[in-house]
């Protein structure tokens, strides 16, 4: 199918109204297969506006008149409105933006078709392979190896090809714990804490069934994993499920690790909310934060109803229990929840912030992005369909990433000299999970990825982001490298709704252009 098919109505004249300290914008409107585009008359101001269709997450259409508005709801929240001459040219661009913003191949989206004359395909792909990381911990270490058992994508369909493991523990020992565990997530080294020997782990649920099954080669796997830590080490288990979903999920198929069969292992509960509840939850903040006319009360009770901050505190506070657990008791951790592609990486990927100085620096951060989420097999496409505009609302969608950002621009207020980068890296990050011209955050794993050709069709987002311009609006000025782990409060007086930016509480429409 060609682009052209969908386009109903190439042109028109139409006029911006970018909120009430912009003036609007007023020339000729272009639909492309990608791309809105509003170009001024030859007479007014140079500038082009360029808004890209995939960030479009719901369209509103009026039409009075001899004329008609479209309102455009972003995944990024911002809301744009389009006053457009003539009804029929309102009706049929409306259509075009509804059916060009709503296509799900992957292969034309415009990643595929971006060639900025400022990069080369390649550059910045090869930036964060899973041997970079795994050289870091063998300088510190030989308990572990990394294995390339996943080299065709066979043992798990959204691990990557290779993976660090215990050095102990063979491949077929790996192949027959990834068969006992859903989705094939057999436990993988997530992150290696030097100072104290210890390691946390990721992994999906064991499926032990109503019948209690076991697997040897998966209680070798942890066995392995203390015995490669310091003397005497334990292990906490931190399930991101309530007790009782665990026991459920047990009634399905799955289940949890018994004491008898993981000796020395201790099983925490630290139920993290995810799929379609968080993504209500966020629904509703962004309603509250739309409602200009509401008392203060009103506000306020609406923001405790919606639970965003209750789930930032959570968050945190199970990321400070691994820590904590690692730095001053000396334990290694496994994290899993169900599937182990949501509130396990929330929990993975900020416990290393917390403790380690690396992941707090701009190039450490983006391979924690990248071997944390993309590589651990966050599912994006699924994920980041939609933002909090949308009127559908399939069950995978979920502002799971976005918790994450959340949660690290906290530790940034209350630690504001120790990350090297600011909010506006974080707001970059939200920006490009959603819609972004880059290949970075396509698909929903590493296989996909491969049979797509994203690294050799498409840019990296490093890329783009690495660039000296974009550098410097990106890092944090006040930053001083810190040695030390950073504890966050997580009181209520201590956490503050991310209202400075324009994620959560800018309701006005905004008329930046968007790439």
């Amino acid at each position: 199918m060609e682009f052209s098919e969908l386009i109903r109505t190439g042109q028109a004249q139409a006029e911006l109204l970018r909120g009430s300290e912009t003036p609007p914008l007023r020339g000729t409107l272009c639909v492309t297969g990608h791309h809105l585009l509003l170009s001024p008359g030859a007479q007014a101001t140079p500038d082009l506006w360029l808004l890209l269709l995939r960030s479009v997450d719901s369209i509103e259409k009026r039409v009075e008149g001899d004329s008609g508005t479209i309102t455009l709801r972003c995944k990024d929240l911002r809301v744009l409105q389009l006053e457009i001459e003539g009804v029929e040219a309102t009706l049929d661009i409306a259509r075009s933006i509804e059916a060009l913003s709503s296509l799900e191949s992957v292969i034309t989206s415009f990643p595929f078709f971006y060639r900025p004359k400022s990069l080369r395909l390649g550059d910045a792909w090869h930036f964060h392979p899973p041997e970079s990381y795994y050289k870091r911990v063998a300088r510190e270490t030989n308990a572990w190896r990394l294995s390339e058992a996943n080299e065709d994508f066979s043992l798990c369909p959204s691990y990557p090809r290779a993976v660090i493991v215990p050095r102990a523990v063979n491949n077929d020992a790996l192949a027959r714990s990834a068969r006992f565990r859903q989705g094939g997530r057999f436990p993988v080294l997530s992150y290696y804490h030097a100072p104290s020997g210890t390691a946390v782990l990721r992994s999906s649920q064991p499926l032990t069934g109503p019948q209690k099954r076991r697997c040897a080669e998966d209680e070798e796997l942890l066995r392995a994993v203390l015995a490669g830590a310091r003397p005497g080490a334990q292990g906490f288990i931190v399930d991101t499920r309530s007790t009782q979903a665990a026991k459920q999920a047990r009634m399905t198929g799955g289940g949890t690790e018994s004491k008898a069969a993981y000796p020395g292992w201790k099983r925490l509960h630290r139920p993290l909310e995810r799929g379609r509840p968080l993504q209500e939850s966020f629904v509703r903040l962004v309603e509250a934060c739309g409602d200009l006319e509401q008392s203060m009360d009103r506000w306020l009770s609406r923001l405790e109803g919606c639970r965003w901050l209750s789930h930032v505190k959570e968050t945190l506070s199970t990321a400070c229990l691994a820590a904590h657990s690692m730095e001053r008791e000396g334990a290694c951790i496994l994290v899993h929840g169900a599937e182990g592609t949501d509130s396990t990486l929330l929990v993975t990927s900020l416990a290393q912030i917390i403790l380690d100085p690396l992941s707090r620096t701009m190039a450490g951060f983006q391979e924690l992005i990248e071997r944390e989420w993309i590589q651990a097999g966050h599912p994006f496409q699924l994920r980041c369909a939609h933002s909090a505009f949308s009127h559908a609302r399939p069950k995978h969608e979920a502002p799971t990433f976005l918790l994450f950002l959340d949660c690290v621009w906290q530790l940034g207020r209350q630690f504001p000299l120790s990350l090297e980068f600011g909010e506006g890296m974080l707001l970059a990050l939200f920006d490009h999970s959603y819609a972004s011209p880059f290949g970075t955050f396509l698909c929903n794993s590493e296989k996909e990825r491969c049979l797509c050709e994203v690294r050799t069709r498409t840019h990296s987002l490093w890329s783009g982001l690495n660039q000296p311009k974009e550098q410097r609006k990106l890092r944090n000025p006040l930053y001083v490298p810190n040695p030390s782990a950073i504890w966050p409060s997580v009181e209520p007086q201590s956490l503050r709704l991310w209202q400075e930016s324009k994620t959560f509480c800018d309701p006005t429409p905004d008329g930046d252009p968007a790439s």
